[in-house]
């Protein structure tokens, strides 16, 4: 591309960009507002398929004995445990260590326990490791057929429900993310077929005399393109504040949370929020122009 050429579309770009200046500021403002919502869902879902990954690489069996075993028994049962596909490593856990447990975990209102007296209703157990997640529901169901174990238990409802509202939440998420790159989509093909339907006569002159269409169509498409970088700016800029706020403010009462650290991920999130816009815009602009090319 001439020099003289690239000077001729930038001009004209800004040009636009001045006569239809409230048109421009509600672009602008629409691209914003929906990478905003789009930059939003994306970590959103990123971070919670992050957690559903560190729940899945920390999932430990919990293995409940009968009131029955003997600590013999146990010790067997142990080695049948440890003999399993799977078993990184097996902890025996008795029915006074878990009551311990349980009080810590109570913390001040342990005084609930009070009323139980001496008797402990908790049972013996092995705490299970496994070397993959994908082998804990199989492991389960073969530690439940061992004698003498009650039940096997490894937060199943828990992870289920965590896997089926990050699907809902992508779902949602990009549903409504197509919804606002439509309307988005809309807003900048009027602010740029505004501005073709002021210049129609123009571009019609200039296919007579020869001017291909894509010289035609390049300044309309770098004024949806800036339209689209001003707009993702603005919510780049915010969505970097308002996470790194998060962040220190979940890092302030749960420190081990497993969140995704800030750098590089809001580098990523930047590109692909500038790029979208950039997109956006280029291709509102292309639609809008289409019909006004056909002299």
């Amino acid at each position: 591309m001439k020099i003289r050429t690239s000077e001729y579309f930038i001009r004209e770009v800004f040009l636009s960009l001045k006569r239809n200046n409230w048109m421009s500021v509600a672009s602008i403002g629409t691209v914003a507002v929906s990478l905003f919502i789009f930059g939003m869902f994306l970590m959103m879902v990123m971070n919670m398929n992050k957690l559903a990954q560190s729940l899945e690489s920390q999932v430990q069996i919990n293995v409940y004995l009968e009131d029955s075993v003997t600590h013999d028994s146990a010790r067997e049962l142990e080695t049948d445990l440890k003999s399993l596909q799977g078993v990184e490593a097996v902890k025996f856990v008795s029915r006074e260590e878990a009551m311990e447990r349980f009080k810590e975990r109570l913390g001040d209102q342990k005084s609930l326990l009070e009323a139980l007296d001496d008797d402990n209703p908790l049972p013996d157990a092995f705490e299970v490791t496994i070397t993959r997640p994908e082998l804990v529901k199989d492991t389960a169901a073969s530690i439940e057929k061992l004698d003498g174990v009650e039940s096997a238990k490894y937060g199943q409802d828990v992870m289920e429900h965590l896997f089926e509202m990050t699907r809902l939440l992508r779902i949602f998420g990009f549903s409504l993310m197509l919804v606002l790159a439509l309307a988005t989509l809309f807003i900048i093909s009027n602010t740029i077929r505004l501005t073709v339907f002021a210049r129609r006569k123009e571009i019609a002159i200039m296919k007579y005399v020869g001017a291909t269409d894509w010289f035609i169509r390049w300044p309309f498409m770098l004024e949806g393109m800036v339209l689209g970088l001003f707009g993702s700016l603005i919510a780049a800029v915010i969505l970097r504040t308002a996470y790194t706020a998060t962040v220190e403010k979940i890092y302030d009462t749960l420190a081990f949370f497993p969140l995704i650290p800030e750098q590089p991920f809001l580098n990523y999130i930047t590109v692909i929020v500038i790029f979208s816009g950039m997109a956006i815009g280029a291709v509102g602009s292309a639609v809008s122009i289409k019909r006004f090319l056909k002299v």
